[in-house]
């Protein structure tokens, strides 16, 4: 009986041990102007794997928060001065984001307004950083956004927030299918 409980118990932390660490987010800073978002990720496979799915949003960004309703149509060109891009149905297209900065397999940074803050004057910065860790990779995702406009920042950031989560989560999906996991 004592080793059939060792066997389940080494089954139960094996198991465990394969799962993501569930993310972590939150509105560090809001003010009328600015406010900043971070969510913070860490998956169980090699920081390779996660860079690899990371570059394809179409892979993991959700449906419901494009403007043609089908992250299918989402990309990005993974070079200095690349756009996260969407194509439309009617031949428009939406630049949702301008890539400045990648550091293969560790960072990709890009300037840009999501969504309905593109209406306004404001800047936004958004940075994935990807590192090692014990058992997998680590991702932070910052998104900064200021601006002097009509509306009050701060009042929008819950809801960025919780639309940047639900694209964490799906990037977190994304990895665990492409892990192995179901």
């Amino acid at each position: 009986m004592g080793s059939m409980i060792r066997g389940a118990a080494a089954l139960l932390i094996a198991a465990v041990a394969t799962l993501s660490v569930p993310a972590r987010a939150e509105v560090v800073h809001s003010s009328e102007t600015a406010f900043l978002i971070r969510h913070e990720l860490i998956v169980p496979v090699p920081p390779e794997a996660l860079w690899n799915i990371l570059i394809r949003p179409e892979a993991w960004w959700q449906d419901a928060h494009t403007y043609s309703g089908s992250a299918a149509n989402l990309s990005l060109d993974p070079v200095a001065g690349g756009c996260w891009c969407e194509t439309l149905s009617d031949g428009g297209s939406i630049e949702h984001l301008r890539l400045i900065a990648l550091m293969p397999h560790r960072l990709l940074r890009f300037t840009g307004a999501l969504g309905p803050l593109q209406a306004y004057p404001v800047a936004g910065l958004m940075t994935f950083d990807v590192t090692p860790v014990e058992g997998g990779a680590g991702l932070t995702m910052t998104y900064a956004a200021s601006g002097d406009v009509p509306i009050r920042l701060e009042a929008m950031a819950p809801a960025v927030d919780r639309v940047l989560g639900e694209q964490i989560a799906g990037l977190e999906r994304a990895v665990g299918t492409a892990g192995g996991r179901r």
